[in-house]
């Protein structure tokens, strides 16, 4: 059956690899048949989780034909500190759905 395992090693770079495996495989089986294991050590530490469409799955999870096996790392900003730091560094006028107004217009058009 044909799996697809994908991993993001640095922001915006994905590696993406096919491969054909036997039916029952497991989620740690498909690594083991690739040399991701030596390639990027990282994937086996704590950081990093595996999922399978997006939901996290754990290295015993049997795959289906056609699934995708995602290795995710962890996030190093939480989106909301971001979000409120890019705020803080735009002001409260530069933000937001009607910041950018038409000459004349009335307000929230």
């Amino acid at each position: 059956m044909n799996v697809t395992l994908l991993y993001a090693p640095a922001p915006r770079v994905v590696v993406e690899l096919k491969c054909l495996v036997a039916e029952g495989c497991t989620a740690k089986e498909a690594v083991a048949l690739t040399d991701w294991a030596k390639r990027y050590p990282e994937i086996n530490g704590p950081l990093v989780f595996m999922s399978v469409w997006g939901r996290k799955v754990d290295g015993d999870a049997v795959l289906r034909e056609g699934d995708r096996l995602e290795f995710c790392r962890a996030l190093r900003v939480d989106p909301k500190v971001a979000r409120r730091e890019r705020f803080v560094g735009q002001g409260a006028r530069g933000t937001g759905l009607f910041a950018q107004r038409r000459p004349g217009s009335k307000a929230g058009y």
